[in-house]
């Protein structure tokens, strides 16, 4: 009978559609994967697998068979986590995406604080800045800054929200001048923070009034902690999440403009795959990052 290692490797290959992005992912070599799925199919007497030159599908019989498996896989690693958890003893492997700075930043403290309780979890981070599809990605969860979930086909749960503030340099400011009203803004170099380093439109309110700016005329970036490097040697105003910004406002090479106007609140975000119920090692991960990050050091 197959062990279980060997049903895990065939229904990566069938979500990746690849053996070699299927061996990334278990961090194992493509010959090694591919082996084990030939083994399955020999076992089994079926062809599960279509390969060509572009990429894998599965067969008739290869669908049945993950349609089949893949929740008895889960159910009996949701009861080998609960057999765990009744001692305290989780393990597994947990692939993480998240933003750059906040990975930077926070995730080395979270992922190891996380391991000196439970030292059989293992982490692999994937960093980006771009939103990615947690369920094509393979991922066990997402950490995101953004706006209210719109994403049906996942679940999330919300941490705390993320404070924003606008920030420029002393020099630049004494040369350009302190804005007063957002209306000065659109006279002021704003450096965009976008996903595709293009435009970015800043939305301010205070007291009910509401004010949009145009930023990202003269730089824009698509990096947090860029953006904050180009504040800081004079190059413009920008609008940046408050733990990117910390340091240089403790040490003075930035300060707060505009700090009466607020931009729409942002939330920090877990997501998830639509599990039933989350993996003992994803929740255990979650409760340490939440714990961190609301009360060891906020963001």
């Amino acid at each position: 009978m197959s062990d279980l290692n060997t049903i895990r490797i065939f229904l990566t290959v069938a979500h990746q559609r690849s053996f070699v992005a299927a061996a990334r992912q278990l961090s194992m070599t493509a010959p090694s994967v591919t082996r084990a799925v030939s083994a399955l199919e020999t076992e089994l007497g079926v062809q599960l697998l279509l390969r060509t030159t572009r990429q894998v599908s599965l067969t008739s019989a290869g669908a049945v068979y993950a349609a089949r498996i893949s929740p008895l896989l889960e159910q009996f690693e949701a009861v080998a986590d609960e057999v765990r958890a009744q001692t305290d003893q989780v393990s597994g492997h947990i692939r993480v995406n998240a933003p750059l700075s906040l990975g930077q930043r926070i995730l080395p403290d979270v992922v190891s604080g996380l391991r000196v309780e439970n030292p059989d979890i293992t982490v692999s981070l994937s960093l980006t800045d771009h939103f990615i599809d947690i369920m094509s990605g393979g991922f066990d969860l997402a950490i995101r800054i953004s706006r209210a979930p719109q994403d049906k086909s996942t679940i999330w749960r919300k941490i705390r929200p993320v404070r924003r503030l606008l920030v420029a340099s002393p020099g630049y400011l004494a040369i350009n001048g302190t804005p007063k009203e957002p209306e000065d803004l659109k006279h002021a170099d704003c450096i965009a923070f976008d996903e595709e380093a293009l435009a970015e439109e800043w939305e301010l309110s205070n007291a009910g009034r509401i004010r949009k700016v145009h930023a990202g005329k003269v730089v824009a970036t698509n990096n947090g902690e860029v953006s904050a490097r180009l504040a800081e040697n004079g190059e413009g105003i920008a609008l940046l999440p408050h733990f990117i910004v910390e340091e240089a406002l403790a040490s003075g090479n930035l300060v707060p403009v505009l700090p009466d106007w607020e931009p729409p609140e942002l939330w920090l975000t877990l997501y998830y795959p639509p599990y039933e119920k989350l993996p003992m090692r994803v929740a255990r991960f979650s409760d340490f990052f939440e714990n961190y990050v609301t009360r060891v050091r906020p963001v």
